[in-house]
């Protein structure tokens, strides 16, 4: 998906940038970037690849090198970024974080308009930032111009602008992301996780509202454009996205998961020996459940991350799902001969699950109960890239479903999300025995709502239930 840091300083802003973009590499796994202004030395800018290598290894070399009282940074899944940028506004950099959907419409009308090119990344796409840069270079101020991409885009879109007088930050029209603010003498913050200054020195002074945009200083934060009533802030980033020690709008990454766990324990009926999360956004929801049930928790295998961190993980999917299965370590005495309730933040593909579940059974595991600590996925995400799922058939519930309905389209399909009927109860049975699960039991969506404790028409539930 990615995330971004922006620091706006009295000092030279390189220590704080390089880490508070570091402090978001569990967001991206695949390009990164720094870019900072000196008033004497201009714009300054470095993009790394970071498959293969964590992002303080690829930049070390450049935090001795760059300065500046001005940084933006970001990890990102897709584009190179940040983009420097000359035009009638003057030079600015540039990172976004969003997904564009109607991205072929808006190149189009860029063209009709006068544009001349694009610099077309390696995958045959428009880098997404270099196409939102475009739109907001079509007004004759980068305020209108923001406001202008924010309409002009199907789906979603947070930015940070960096120019010589400031970093603006741009919340996306619906809040679908988050955008905290931390400041500490003579230093603010933006940032996309509202942990990754804490360390740094910083306390928290807010989060903008959905489609706020304000103009960051080393003395201070003004709003320029007031935030709209209307938020839709994206519910999986407490599910799974979020790192643990984060908060969006006020609600604990970690608390939330320890209530989804308990939510999800007070109405289950089963009785294994342990509870186990699948490492790492699993745990949290396991303990909540075991807190909540009385019975022990337990790691019954590990992650292995000296050597591999979320970063080395391949394009490929066949590729992923190997390492996602190399990396688990089984604790033999932990599994033999033990019922086990295995909870995960979700169940996409459902490939990784079946090889965890599989792997259990051959370590000695009697059974194994699976709790999914969100809803059935039943629709690709329109607002971020969360997943690199290219079609909605990749999802296991709409394969399972094709298979029952014998259509990818059927007309019964809100059917499958409400958890009183028919066919979710099929949809459940039938999924459980194709990934051979003791049993399955999925969190319902009114309990993981309240979990959130934000109200429901202000998160936005589309992948669980299809509404907008």
């Amino acid at each position: 998906m990615g995330g971004f840091f922006g620091v706006a300083s009295k000092e030279d802003c390189m220590f704080d940038l390089f880490f508070g973009t570091d402090y978001h590499s569990h967001l991206g796994t695949r390009r990164a970037g720094m870019a900072v202004y000196d008033r004497e030395k201009g714009f300054d800018r470095a993009i790394h690849n970071i498959e293969n290598s964590p992002f303080r290894t690829k930049f070390d070399k450049d935090v001795a090198s760059m300065k500046g009282g001005l940084g933006i940074g970001c990890i990102s899944d897709y584009e190179p970024q940040p983009l420097i940028v000359r035009s009638h506004h003057g030079t600015y950099a540039i990172v976004t974080v969003g997904k564009i959907n109607n991205t072929n419409e808006i190149v189009e009308q860029l063209f009709k308009n006068g544009h001349s090119h694009f610099l077309e990344m390696s995958g045959g796409d428009v880098n997404a930032t270099e196409l939102v840069a475009s739109v907001i270079n079509q007004k004759p101020n980068l305020i209108e111009g923001i406001q202008y991409a924010q309409e002009v885009i199907d789906g979603s879109m947070t930015m940070l602008i960096m120019t010589p007088k400031g970093i603006l930050a741009a919340r996306d029209k619906l809040g679908r992301t988050p955008v905290a603010i931390g400041r500490k003498e003579g230093a603010y913050c933006v940032s996309f996780e509202s942990f990754a200054y804490l360390n740094l020195g910083y306390t928290s002074e807010r989060e903008l509202g959905p489609g706020e945009i304000a103009i960051v200083t080393p003395e201070g934060v003004q709003t320029l454009v007031k935030p709209g009533e209307e938020m839709r802030i994206c519910t999986f980033l407490w599910v799974y996205y979020g790192y643990p020690s984060s908060s969006y709008e006020g609600v604990s990454v970690e608390e939330m998961r320890y209530r989804c766990g308990a939510m999800l324990a007070r109405r289950d009926d089963a009785h294994p020996d342990t509870v186990a999360g699948v490492p790492d956004s699993g745990t949290a929801h396991a303990i909540g459940y075991a807190n909540e049930s009385g019975i022990p928790f337990s790691r019954p295998f590990i992650k292995y991350t000296p050597t591999w961190p979320r970063s080395f993980m391949p394009t490929m999917q066949s590729q992923r799902n190997l390492i996602a299965k190399m990396k688990l370590i089984p604790v033999h005495e932990l599994i033999q001969d033990r019922s086990l309730l295995l909870i995960d933040d979700s169940i996409v593909r459902g490939t990784q699950l079946r090889e965890t579940t599989e792997f259990l059974y051959q370590s000695g595991a009697r059974e194994v109960h699976v709790r999914p600590a969100c809803p059935p996925l039943l629709y690709g995400c329109k607002y971020l890239n969360f997943s690199r799922s290219t079609s909605v058939m990749d999802l296991i519930t709409r394969r399972v479903i094709k298979e029952m309905e014998g259509t990818e389209e059927p007309a019964n399909l809100a059917r499958y999300a409400d958890p009183e009927s028919g066919e979710y109860s099929a949809m459940l049975e039938y999924i459980g025995k194709k990934l051979n699960f003791t049993s399955l039991r999925y969190h319902r969506l009114d309990d993981m709502i309240e979990s959130v404790g934000i109200d429901k028409c202000k998160l936005c539930t589309y992948c669980w239930d299809g509404r907008e």
